[in-house]
């Protein structure tokens, strides 16, 4: 059996970069907060992973000089926010620079929420506080022990 292959190789660019992860499939989230003005803040992220689960640790890798991350570090809490399927409008909505895109979605935070919950459009959610953040080029790492989690029915994930 022979299998035919096309090799293109790139430098290790931005575009580079782009195109090797276009190709690997990951879930699309909303890592919200409310900053030390009591604004709140958020942003889409796909950079999200397990670390631990003793204790229980996401990491998610957020813009540097992002209102959002500003915001995270102040209040030392965020939510991440896991979106179903059909929450794609959304997921743009908190990729654009729209400063008005809390007004433009459903959301609620309880006392105990880390973050604003977006309750039309993630299916799960997970209230974290700040273990540690990390610089990584022109992204910050942020280590959140998840403190609860909220599940909002069985949707499918939107990737």
């Amino acid at each position: 059996m022979s299998e035919s292959t096309i090799r293109t190789e790139l430098l290790a660019t931005p575009d580079a970069f782009r195109t090797l992860m276009s190709g690997f499939p990951t879930g699309v989230a909303v890592v919200t907060t409310t900053d030390a003005a009591g604004v709140q803040r958020g942003m889409t992220c796909s950079s999200l992973c397990g670390v631990s689960l003793e204790p229980p640790v996401l990491l998610v890798c957020l813009r540097a000089g992002s209102p959002t991350l500003e915001g995270v570090l102040d209040s030392r809490t965020f939510a991440v926010n896991l979106l179903h399927a059909d929450a794609r409008p959304t997921a743009e909505l908190f990729a654009s620079g729209d400063a008005q895109r809390f007004t433009k979605v459903a959301w609620q935070a309880d006392p105990q929420a880390a973050g604003p919950h977006l309750v039309r459009d993630a299916h799960t959610v997970a209230d974290c506080a700040v273990l540690s953040a990390q610089p990584v080029g022109d992204h910050v790492t942020v280590y959140g022990e998840i403190r609860r989690v909220t599940r909002r029915g069985d949707r499918i994930p939107l990737l």
